[in-house]
């Protein structure tokens, strides 16, 4: 198949969350099939345009009443083989992507012409393949930034009297987190260069304002998610954001696929970032990694005393209202009452912040680093007892599973893909992979990690049995790939489409 990966993040050029690396994981997986992928992307400010290649001629792509001009860079997916190489290509229009932030920045968060820009990018998706001659069976779209991409190809692509090339292409459209939606004024609409018929056809129309993901979720051929349990989530009113029922609508042809793991970057027995590599058949290494994240945060080096590990972004999102707010249950009572050290690397809103930071200044066994480092977030990881997610929702969640193959227990709400890859320990029979609890309050997060930390003290022999069955899991793109290789043919075979082998 030919698959065109249309993105507003990948790794290594521009990310804010999981979507970038799944991006990129995922198209070298299907490229390591056999299957001809590649990305588009815009080229953000921070995207040297100097390690590019620039390809001769511009490109001009028609939107509402103006002809947008842009310059295309290409490059190849670092880490491909010739026989599996990924052509990556890159939208520069420096008035929409010439500057700092990839949605906004530290004085506007949100960037005013958002709606614009990415309106412009999905255009431009199409432009980009004319300009190649080269036409995709499957069009994946992910997220808001890229969800009018199925709209156009419904509407302006696919249909009798367009300029063609597109008649047998199909779209996918993945949700990362339905929380992010891409909800604007609706004057921005004309833009798009469409009737308004379609904006009310597609599904643009949220009181009065344009909803770019609702337009993407009606007019995508096929609908995924990154776990199955999310998919079944969003279809209730609680995990929906409103859209729950636009997903109902759509349950015939929307699915969840977990998300997988670049086991070459996270993999105990090959990571660079630990002091010493181990394996299921020799943990080692995981007691020298325990050692030295201990000295990294400067707490006792006592092999003996669990650790509670949490590398995260301190949003709504993640639970750290319950976790560090003023109620009896949180980081201070687990902390005071419990024989542990808690060890948190992660940036975000800043009254979290600040009250981590308080907290750091008073409690002996508790230490924070506000920020983000890759070496220390995989020595949290591999140094680790306890691995805690307290998510009020998540979609897939990548640091569960890394935990898992470190052999780093996780406590976990039971949400999203953390259902999808958690097994709750069962005291009777000793099985399990994880601690997991139901209702997000703070007595629900200090009861579970207080059951883990008993496990520790008084079931050891248990405590060891998880940690190699976790260990023993397997996380990678590869099951993933092939997942979404199944929902692409299915997609054709729905629309009435053969592809030529």
């Amino acid at each position: 198949m030919k698959i065109l990966m249309v993105s507003s993040e990948a790794v290594p050029w521009a990310k804010t969350g999981g979507l970038a690396d799944m991006v990129s994981a995922l198209s070298i997986s299907l490229a390591k099939l056999g299957h001809e992928v590649k990305i588009v992307l815009p080229r953000y400010y921070s995207i040297n345009k100097d390690q590019l290649t620039l390809l001769p001629g511009g490109m001009g792509t028609p939107m509402g009443g103006v002809e947008e001009w842009s310059a295309v860079y290409t490059t190849e997916m670092p880490g491909t083989t010739k026989r599996n190489s990924i052509d990556v290509y890159f939208i520069d229009h420096n008035k929409y992507f010439g500057r700092d932030g990839i949605y906004g920045n530290q004085t506007e968060t949100d960037f005013l012409d958002n709606p614009r820009r990415f309106i412009f990018f999905c255009r431009s998706a199409f432009q980009l393949c004319r300009k190649l001659d080269w036409y995709p069976d499957v069009l994946h779209a992910h997220d808001w930034p890229a969800a009018v991409v199925p709209v156009y190809l419904k509407f302006a692509e696919r249909v009798s009297g367009s300029l063609g090339g597109f008649e047998k292409t199909v779209s996918i459209l993945t949700i990362h987190n339905l929380g992010y939606q891409g909800i604007y004024s609706k004057d921005n609409f004309d833009y798009t260069g469409l009737g308004w018929d379609v904006y009310y056809n597609a599904g643009f129309e949220d009181f009065n304002m344009m909803n770019m993901l609702k337009a993407g979720l009606y007019s995508a051929d096929k609908l995924s998610t990154v776990s199955p349990n999310y998919a079944e989530e969003t279809k209730t009113q609680y995990n929906g954001f409103r859209l729950d029922g636009v997903l109902r609508y759509r349950r015939a042809d929307y699915c969840g696929i977990l998300n997988g793991i670049d086991n070459k970057v996270w993999n105990p027995s090959k990571d660079e970032y630990i002091p010493v590599t181990y394996s299921k058949k020799d943990l080692t290494g995981k007691a020298k990694a325990k050692e030295a994240l201990q000295k990294e945060f400067g707490l006792p080096l006592d092999p003996k005393v669990p650790v509670i590990g949490m590398v995260t972004r301190l949003t709504d999102q993640k639970g750290v209202g319950d976790l560090f707010g003023p109620t009896y249950g949180s980081v201070w009572s687990i902390c005071k009452d419990m024989d542990l050290q808690f060890i948190l690397l992660g940036s975000g809103e800043s009254w979290c912040e600040n009250e981590i930071r308080g907290l750091a200044s008073r409690l002996s066994n508790f230490k924070a680093r506000i920020g983000y480092s890759e070496k220390v977030s995989h020595l949290i990881e591999a140094g680790s007892d306890f691995f805690l997610m307290p998510s009020r929702y998540e979609p897939c969640g990548l640091n569960q599973m890394y935990s898992l193959i470190y052999g780093t227990i996780p406590i976990v709400r039971r949400t999203g893909g953390l259902a999808d890859t958690v097994e709750n320990f069962n005291e009777k029979t000793g099985s399990g992979t994880g601690f997991m609890f139901d209702y997000l309050s703070p007595s629900s997060i200090y009861d579970t990690v207080g059951w883990a930390v008993w496990a520790w003290y008084n079931r050891r022999n248990d405590i060891e049995k998880m940690r190699k069955r976790g260990m023993s899991l397997d996380f990678s793109w590869e099951k993933s790939a092939q997942k979404y290789l199944e929902l692409y043919e299915a997609t054709q075979k729905t629309m009435g489409i053969v592809t030529a082998n």
